[in-house]
């Protein structure tokens, strides 16, 4: 029994002499038994001291944590680094944390990362490459959105006119190498054309396929500029040279890239070559297409959108709504509610490109018209004059906004109601004017309860000319190459900053469906996607896995180890079964995978017979076996309604796993155990809310399953 001794102090009835001694009285109460079983759980050493090391050299227990906790140095630090051989981050290694909207990558949070971590002497664990869920999915999405291409608003001094009617009429073929000619449904929109330029199988020179357009008329001293849109079916290089210029071969930033070149690059995508030229010798020049750089090209050239027009000129179509792309940063005046308004930072315009307006109202309102932005045209529209508006709209939410062309006594021609949803679309609507009175646009959002975000707002004439919108969609193979193309970015970026201390990877992350454990996840079929999912397999097929291990083993080190992950592998026996029927297809691709991880969230209420049994079919794969983010609840109680049965519980199921891990995984195989919360979950965590799941409380105490922990990784390392 444990006891307390105290010293009483007595006082008696009658007052003592001075020279009496004073006698203390002594007695002893009992310690409160889970004030000393804290103490015995509190006596015990860090968790890795229990490791035998000389038995399991290559065992890492590991922690997953935030890279803040870790690299401010704060009380997670010390826990970390005094309990874990290696920690993981929650979040701050993957896609959605590092790629930015441009696509850039933001690593300097990871190299700190990673000094701290090797002054510390802690691993790191790679989490994760390759997932469909903590993506920058917008930047992913904007790489195979349809290109918005407006034509100048301006006379075009090209005629193109022949070459949609299948002529070269006044084109000049200098050099047609392979051939040159028109061809039918290759433009960038539906059913549009291109020329087609083939270059010889031994092209290796700029004029060796070669085709100039007819001679154009220009005004001296006045700027001119040319908008060309070109891709190909293989890598490619051309250049747009001159006769009339005083510099007919000049260096152009051809692509608005901030650096000039004597040649631009094409590929799979259309890419838009735009730039100004004025150094004219005389009244007349004329355009050389020189793509003979390279062999065994096909390249096209969009007809549509070819276009040499003088920027002085006198435009044919002028969009009645100024600024209507926002990047000048004004944004439209309006009212209703709680609502507010104004524009984005740049990059959250259409496409993660420019700026955007965005409107929000915080709930429905009782009328549409109770929340509503005004833009004033300043003068009246034309009375019969039917008006195309366009724009591209997107939400927080789904939901309804009407716009309206609308007069000073609010009688309006409305556009109808346009459904808003989460992914950005293009409207284009038309309605006719009655009345001469009507000078406003007007969008309506009270049936709307969120943001919305409207980009590239057009309101022209249906008599007026030019200005055109083309709409080029993505082919299913281009989508494939950019998505590819993307992939490689991201990994030879991460892997690049990390592969001189991490030296394990997470490379595919939660591939198998649930609900067809042997088929992989996808996003066709669903209602809803996160903003942040982006599903690789969807644009990559089956092989995305084999790719993304390919890359890993060409960006990191050669003695990585590289693991696919995934969860509910002891709830859904046939998913485990399928994750390594997946393994085997890649291997079989002739990529490698060095092992399997299992997440294991699970609770007290866990089938115990499941576990064991994945464990088995974990061992007969041959791969390294990972229990890579081990957390256990409480079956669904809180941590206010949590008894002292149920932590006994928790404890033990803790020590199950990790007994049967050690009795069911041969020891060349184990890489390793990572404590995916070592802390109870608080009510406000995005993570099993208000759960007690960790090995420590809230307040970094000890709980009951620190203890049976530490003795199954004492008792199954010494074996």
């Amino acid at each position: 029994m444990n006891k307390l001794y105290q010293i009483a102090l007595g006082f008696t009835s009658i007052v003592l002499a001075s020279c009496t001694k004073f006698e203390p009285l002594e007695f002893a109460t009992t310690k409160p038994e889970s004030v000393a079983l804290q103490e015995n759980i509190d006596a015990y050493p860090a968790l890795k001291s229990y490791i035998n090391r000389t038995s399991n050299p290559n065992f890492k227990f590991g922690v997953a944590l935030s890279l803040n906790d870790y690299v401010n140095k704060g009380v997670m630090y010390r826990l970390a680094n005094k309990n874990f051989d290696e920690i993981a981050l929650g979040y701050e290694m993957k896609h959605g944390a590092v790629v930015q909207s441009n696509g850039s990558l933001a690593l300097d949070n990871v190299s700190k990362l990673l000094a701290a971590a090797k002054e510390a002497g802690t691993s790191v664990y790679g989490h994760t490459l390759c997932w469909h869920a903590n993506q920058n999915a917008s930047y992913l999405n904007s790489l195979i959105a349809p290109m918005l291409v407006t034509a100048p608003s301006f006379p075009n001094d090209l005629n193109t006119n022949p070459l949609n009617n299948n002529l070269f009429t006044g084109w000049t073929q200098t050099n047609s190498g392979a051939g040159i000619s028109i061809a039918n449904n290759a433009g960038m929109g539906a059913g549009t054309k291109a020329i087609k330029l083939t270059a010889s199988a031994s092209s290796s020179s700029a004029t060796a396929l070669q085709l100039t357009t007819p001679s154009i008329t220009v005004v001296p001293g006045h700027k001119y500029e040319v908008v060309c849109y070109i891709k190909s079916d293989i890598a490619g290089e051309g250049r747009i040279s001159f006769e009339g210029l005083s510099n007919n071969t000049p260096s152009i930033d051809w692509t608005k890239s901030g650096k000039a070149s004597a040649t631009f690059t094409t590929g799979i995508s259309w890419k838009e070559v735009r730039f100004q030229i004025s150094d004219f010798t005389g009244n007349n020049i004329k355009l050389n297409f020189d793509l003979g750089y390279k062999p065994n090209v096909n390249y096209y050239i969009d007809i549509n959108n070819l276009y040499i027009y003088d920027t002085q000129g006198t435009p044919v179509v002028t969009n009645l709504v100024a600024n209507g792309d926002f990047e000048s940063g004004s944004g439209w005046g309006g009212w209703g509610g709680s609502s507010s308004r104004g524009v984005t930072a740049d990059g959250l315009g259409y496409n993660n490109k420019g700026k955007a307006f965005f409107v929000t109202n915080p709930s429905k309102s009782a009328n549409y018209w109770d929340v509503q932005t005004l833009y004033d045209f300043g003068k009246n529209l034309n009375n019969g004059e039917s008006y195309v508006l366009s724009f591209w709209v997107k939400g927080t939410a789904e939901g309804i906004i009407r716009p309206e062309l609308q007069s000073a006594s609010y009688t309006s021609n409305g556009y109808g109601q346009v459904p808003v949803t989460k992914d950005w679309k293009l409207i284009e609507l038309t309605t006719t004017v009655s009345g001469s009175d009507k000078s406003r646009l007007v969008f309506s959002y009270g049936e709307f309860g969120g943001t919305v975000y409207i980009d590239n707002v057009v309101l022209k004439s249906t008599k007026a000319s030019g200005g055109t919108v083309t709409l080029a969609e993505k082919t299913t193979s281009e989508k494939t190459s950019l998505i590819t193309s993307a992939l490689d970015t991201w990994m030879s970026g991460i892997m690049g900053v990390s592969k001189s201390y991490v030296k394990a990877w997470d490379v595919v992350n939660e591939p198998m469906d649930d609900g067809k454990p042997y088929e992989l996840k996808t996003a066709v079929g669903r209602t809803t996607i996160s903003s942040d999912e982006f599903f690789w397999q969807d644009y990559m097929g089956k092989d995305y896995a084999v790719t993304a291990f390919q890359l890993a083993r060409k960006y990191g080190n050669p003695d990585d180890k590289l693991f696919i992950n995934d969860y509910n592998l002891e709830y859904s026996l046939d998913k485990c079964k399928g994750i390594i029927a997946y393994v085997n297809y890649i291997e079989s691709k002739g990529a490698k995978v060095d092992g399997i991880g299992t997440q294991m969230h699970i609770s007290i209420t866990s089938d115990k017979n499941k576990i064991a049994e994945m464990f088995k079919l974990l061992a007969a794969s041959g791969k390294l076996i990972k229990i890579s983010e081990l957390d256990i609840g409480l079956g669904g109680i809180k941590t206010a309604d949590a008894t002292k049965e149920q932590y006994q519980a928790q404890a033990e199921m803790y020590k199950y796993v990790i007994d049967k891990y050690f009795e069911l995984i041969p020891a060349a195989q184990r890489y390793g155990i990572t404590i995916w919360s070592p802390l109870d979950s608080p009510a406000n965590s995005s993570w099993r809310a208000d759960e007690p799941i960790g090995l420590w409380n809230g307040q970094y105490v000890r709980k009951l399953a620190y203890s049976y922990v530490a003795d199954a990784i004492k008792a199954n390392t010494s074996k």
